[in-house]
C-alpha cells in the first residue's frame, strides 16, 4: 500500500465502503469506481496486474483493501436562524427554467410538452444511454411553457427525508421543512426525478404521490392535496431491471409496481444526425467559433461509433454531450485533434486509440463501410405552437 499512488488508494477506500467484505471484482467494477471520483486509467491499472486475475475480467483486491471507514453519526441539520433565512432556502428550490438557445426540439419533445401544457397528472419514465439529452429536453419543455421546474438528482442514499422533507432545527425549536416533492405538489410545478434507476427501495415512499392522490405527511399529521399541473418525469438510463451489460452499475432494480405507476416510457435515442449537426452549430455559435465541416465530421464519426457499438463491436459510445464538450474545447484550443483527444480521455486506452484513429479516417476523407447513413430528421419549429 505504501509504494502506491495516494489516488490507488484512495479507490481502494472507496471499494472497500461500497463492497464491505467483497474481494474480487470484475474490472468494469473497479474502473466506474474510479473514474466515478474522477481519476484515470494510470491511477486504477495498478490494480489490474496478471498476478491477480482470478478469471477473465475479474481481479482479486484481497490484501489491498483497507478497513470500511464507520459512517459517522448523523447530526441533525442547522438551518440558518432567521425565518427570512428559511424562506431563502425555500426560494432556492423553486425555480424557472430558462431557454437554451443551444437546445434544438427533436423527438419525444413535442409529446413532453403536449403532456406538461395539458396539466393532467401523467407519470412519465424517459430512459436512454447517458448524454443524449433526456434531462435538457424535459428542462427545456418547462422552460418553453414558462413551468416551474424542480429536479431531484436521486442517488442510492436518497430516502423519505430528501424527498418529502424532514425536521430541521431553526432559533432553537426544531420544525419540518418540506423537502422538494411536497413543494412541487403545492406549487403545481414539474418534478424531475433525475436518475430514477439509482434509487433503492426507499424511494417507495412516492408510491401514492405517483397515482396523483393527496398523501399524508406522517411526521406532521398534515395532508398535501397536489396542485392542477403538478406532475412527475423520471429520467434513467435503464428501464428499471437493473444493467445486464455491466454498463451501468449503479443502477437498481426498481420496484415492478413503483414502475407500473408511470402512465407511460419513453425509450429516447440519439438524435439524427441532421438534428446532431444543428446541436453542434448552435453550441459554435455559442462560443464564438465557425466550422461546419468540423462539425460534418463528428458528427459521421460518432455516427460511426454507435453503430459499431449497437454490433458490439466496441463497449464505449459518444454521446451528444461528449461532441458538445468537443466543440467548446475546440473554440478554446482551436486544435481539432487536441480537442479530440482531452474529451476521449475517459475512456480506456485502446478505446481511446481506437477512436482517434478512426477520426483520423474520417477526415482524410477515407470510405469506410458502416453501413447505409441514416434518414436525416427534420428538427421542430422552435415557433411551433405545442
Amino acid at each position: 500500500m505504501n509504494e502506491m499512488r495516494i489516488s490507488t488508494q484512495r479507490i481502494l477506500e472507496e471499494i472497500s465502503t461500497k463492497f464491505p467484505g467483497q474481494t474480487d471484482f470484475r474490472r468494469a467494477i473497479i474502473e466506474d469506481v474510479a473514474k466515478s471520483m474522477g481519476f484515470t486509467a494510470k491511477d486504477f491499472y495498478p490494480l489490474l496486474n496478471a498476478d491477480r486475475r482470478v478469471k477473465i475480467g475479474t481481479y482479486s483486491l484481497d490484501g489491498l483493501l483497507p478497513e470500511p471507514a464507520q459512517a459517522a453519526p448523523a447530526a441533525m441539520d442547522q438551518v440558518p436562524a432567521t425565518a427570512a433565512q428559511m424562506q431563502s432556502i425555500v426560494s432556492d428550490e423553486r425555480s424557472y427554467a430558462t431557454v437554451d438557445p443551444t437546445f434544438v426540439p427533436w423527438g419525444s419533445f413535442k409529446d413532453i410538452t403536449r403532456i406538461i401544457k395539458s396539466e393532467m397528472f401523467y407519470p412519465t419514465y424517459v430512459s436512454g444511454l447517458s448524454g443524449n439529452g433526456k434531462t435538457f429536453m424535459i428542462e427545456q419543455a418547462c422552460a418553453k411553457l414558462g413551468k416551474e421546474f424542480i429536479r431531484v438528482q436521486i442517488n442510492p442514499e436518497t430516502d423519505e427525508d430528501d424527498l418529502l422533507g424532514g425536521f430541521r432545527l431553526i432559533n432553537g425549536e426544531t420544525v419540518f421543512a418540506k423537502g422538494p416533492v411536497l413543494k412541487a405538489m403545492e406549487d403545481g410545478a414539474i418534478l424531475l426525478l433525475d436518475e430514477i434507476d439509482r434509487a433503492t427501495n426507499k424511494i417507495m415512499c412516492l408510491q401514492g404521490i405517483l397515482e396523483g392522490k393527496p398523501v399524508l405527511v406522517k411526521k406532521t399529521g398534515e395532508t398535501i392535496i397536489p396542485k392542477k399541473g403538478f406532475n412527475v418525469f423520471a429520467t434513467a438510463n435503464t428501464k428499471g431491471k437493473g444493467s445486464d451489460d455491466g454498463r451501468f452499475t449503479a443502477a437498481s432494480i426498481l420496484d415492478d409496481a413503483f414502475l407500473e405507476r408511470f402512465t407511460i416510457s419513453v425509450d429516447m435515442q440519439f438524435p439524427s444526425m441532421a438534428i446532431e449537426k444543428r446541436i453542434l452549430n448552435k453550441h459554435m455559435d455559442k462560443f464564438d467559433t465557425i466550422d461546419s465541416d468540423f462539425v460534418q465530421k463528428l458528427v459521421t464519426w460518432a455516427d460511426i461509433i454507435r453503430k459499431t457499438f449497437y454490433d458490439d463491436g466496441v463497449d464505449e459510445v459518444i454521446s451528444t454531450r461528449r461532441l458538445c464538450h468537443i466543440v467548446q474545447t475546440f473554440s478554446i484550443f482551436n486544435d481539432k485533434m487536441k480537442s479530440i483527444d482531452l474529451c476521449t480521455s475517459r475512456f480506456d486506452e485502446d478505446t481511446k486509440i481506437a477512436f482517434l484513429d478512426l477520426y483520423t479516417k474520417v477526415d482524410s476523407g477515407a470510405q469506410l463501410d458502416y453501413g447505409q447513413p441514416e434518414t436525416e430528421e427534420v428538427g421542430e419549429d422552435e415557433n411551433y405552437d405545442y
